[in-house]
């Protein structure tokens, strides 16, 4: 086989999934970069002679992107323009007999636990003291922190349990370690992640200790943001809007993927709610918090999701009318408690009801963005393309969220800083606006 001599033991890291899985892959990168390896995140010339490949095995289309880009890989290698790959993350761990039958030309397969073995193969030794070192590959001003790992909710449809394990909170001193040192590097917003914020410290402290991470958090200076993704329903701790309402720096946003309304979906799902106690959790948000911007996901077509259910669904997204809104067709996931369910809604259906809930949000966001013509937030400008500044409200995270837009042959703003902006007009998921 011919190999590649333009960069030897240039190691390339390519992440699929989620912001859990950037995260984990900013971590490898660090401990690759300490033990003086040459490392690219998605190296657009891909030089990497050695490919590493974090995966995602959550539903079917994360995992066919996951095997295709395996199997991309895999094609360069036999072309010799790859010598080495290595397989990590959710799908690995999920399927790894399988993968190593199916695509033998990977290398080494390893598991979401697997790092210092992972590394191992890669010549470099885990270095336990690197708490909170990390190679970051999001802008320099934002970045992902993860407080916990793992999941010890029994939803029905979901496999994260089998991929990640159960839930393990990090302590609050080694957070914060993590986030001071972020701060030193220029990070301006924390983006908090997990599998289920509100689960955190359970394990550790006896107790829900979200709040009292928060205001720890806090006092980090040099960080003004921080951004909630990823709380569950079940036995949220109230405590925590208190802290939002009372501190600044604590953004007015949260994601809280919900799922679904109807009572009977919900308890098939395992959810541990109902269609009154949501609606009542949701009244308790925007009670205390009145100018919270609540995201939330939605999964359609699930079993037993009848025509009369759907509405049901369609009539409550219209009534709460959500801020950000997400919706997905439900994959019927095998070792999942739903697999032993009957997948009885029809692909086409599933995909016309996202199509469906996705064009009410569309409306919705349509008119809540009209609300804010001739108002002016407090933005961070993430990116420039072409003549356009990119930038964000508090009410918005990277990536899923409305962007502000601000005319670059018109107005100069500097990346990563916070600025005024009046805005002056919205569409559906867009707000433009001029700096004052």
């Amino acid at each position: 086989m011919r190999t590649k001599s333009t960069k030897q033991n240039k190691i390339n890291v390519v992440t699929l999934g989620c912001s859990k899985n950037i995260y984990d892959s900013e971590i490898l990168m660090g401990q690759l970069k300490a033990n003086g390896k040459e490392v690219v995140h998605e190296d657009i010339e891909d030089e990497g002679n050695i490919v590493v490949i974090n995966t995602c095995g959550f539903i079917g289309k994360a995992k066919e992107e996951s095997i295709n880009t395996i199997l991309h890989y895999a094609h360069k290698k036999e072309k010799g323009e790859v010598d080495k790959i290595f397989v990590t993350g959710c799908l690995s761990e999920r399927y790894k007999p399988d993968l190593e039958k199916e695509i033998p030309d990977v290398d080494a397969y390893f598991g979401t636990h697997d790092l210092p073995n992972l590394l191992k193969v890669l010549e470099a030794d885990y270095k336990h003291e690197l708490i909170g070192e990390r190679l970051t590959t999001t802008p320099k001003h934002y970045a992902y922190l993860k407080i916990a790992e793992g999941c010890d909710r029994p939803c029905s449809f979901c496999a994260i349990p089998l991929m990640r394990g159960k839930h393990k909170s990090t302590p609050i001193k080694n957070i914060v370690k993590e986030a001071e040192t972020l701060a030193e590097s220029g990070v301006k917003e924390l983006i908090l992640i997990a599998q289920d914020l509100t689960y955190y410290g359970l394990d550790i402290y006896k107790k829900r200790a979200l709040a009292d991470l928060l205001k720890e958090l806090a006092k980090v200076e040099g960080v003004e943001w921080i951004r909630l993704h990823y709380a569950f329903p079940s036995g949220f701790p109230l405590d925590v809007l208190e802290v939002m309402n009372n501190e600044p720096k604590i953004c007015n946003y949260l994601d809280i993927p919900l799922q679904h309304i109807n009572t009977e979906i919900l308890t098939s799902m395992r959810r541990g709610t109902t269609h009154d106690k949501t609606v009542k959790l949701l009244s308790e948000f925007r009670n205390t918090v009145p100018n919270m911007a609540v995201r939330t996901t939605l999964i359609v077509g699930y079993p037993g999701e009848t025509d009369a259910i759907f509405e049901e669904l369609k009539q409550w997204v219209i009534d709460t009318r959500f801020d950000r809104l997400g919706a997905f067709a439900y994959s019927h996931e095998e070792n999942t408690h739903a697999y032993l369910l009957i997948d009885d809604v029809p692909e086409d259906i599933k995909e016309q009801r996202v199509a469906e809930i996705m064009e009410i949000q569309s409306q919705i966001s349509f008119e809540l963005n009209q609300e804010k013509v001739g108002k002016i937030f407090k933005c961070i400008f993430d990116r420039k393309e072409g003549n356009y500044f990119f930038g964000r409200t508090e009410f918005d995270s990277p990536d899923v969220d409305n962007d502000v837009i601000i005319d670059a042959t018109k107005y100069y703003v500097q990346l990563g800083q916070f600025v005024n902006v009046k805005i002056i007009e919205a569409g559906d998921f867009d707000l433009n606006g001029e700096p004052v």
